[in-house]
């Protein structure tokens, strides 16, 4: 399968009117999060309806930029995977979200405990390994290339880096950290941040099944 992986497009319209063929050309939308522009969060619902508009299968999360409410808003349009676990074409979708307590200014800042929890549904079900597991957070875990902001300071989250630890999804997509696009590995676990879509950069992700068991055939960043 190939997604369209796709993070913090903070209400900006436009630029999703410049990728019609990038939509075309994938089989789903990944979305880490952030529909809404900073500080302006009536942005997020005519971004999600633009977004919804030009795929017909969406996996998404909020980000910290979105209001926790706003959950409804997807979950309505069914394309919300946070708190949740989905299934389609032999693999499973599962998100957080919301971002790391760090500035205050933001209205979905929450503590890491909260972050991991809602992958509940999958650490209830004991440890193991989740290798069918597509696994969706706004907030990066930590020390990748993934949570690096100016100064090389490391700000994602441990909790959510120990659960890929434990339970090695095939992949994480991220967000949340714009300046630090970049794809790298956790044990087994391919992990992007594909940058911020509101500054045109996506990524693609390739995933294949061999046998019983599923890889990722290719991950690369890209932009407009």
């Amino acid at each position: 399968m190939k997604f369209l992986v796709i993070s913090d497009l903070h209400g900006n319209l436009e630029v999703l009117d410049k990728m019609d063929d990038l939509f075309k050309k994938a089989d789903a939308v990944l979305f880490a999060g952030d529909f809404a522009k900073f500080e302006h969060e009536e942005t997020g619902l005519p971004a999600l309806e633009k977004l919804c508009a030009k795929h017909e299968q969406i996996f998404s999360v909020l980000g910290n930029c979105d209001n926790p409410d706003f959950i409804s808003e997807t979950e309505k349009r069914d394309v919300s995977v946070q708190g949740g676990l989905v299934m389609s074409a032999g693999l499973a979708f599962a998100g957080s979200g919301g971002g790391s307590k760090f500035t205050g200014t933001t209205p979905n800042e929450r503590s890491d405990e909260d972050l991991v929890s809602d992958f509940s549904i999958i650490t209830n079900q004991g440890e193991q390994e989740w290798n069918n597991l597509i696994a969706i957070m706004h907030n990066p875990p930590k020390d990748t290339k993934c949570d690096t902001i100016p100064g090389g300071i490391h700000v994602g989250s441990q909790l959510l880096r120990e659960f890929i630890e434990t339970y090695k999804p095939l992949a994480v997509i991220t967000g949340h950290i714009h300046e630090s696009a970049g794809i790298d590995i956790i044990g087994s676990t391919t992990v992007i941040n594909p940058g911020a879509l509101t500054e045109g950069k996506y990524a693609w992700l390739e995933a294949e099944k061999s046998g019983d068991s599923w890889y990722v055939k290719s991950a690369t960043l890209e932009s407009l």
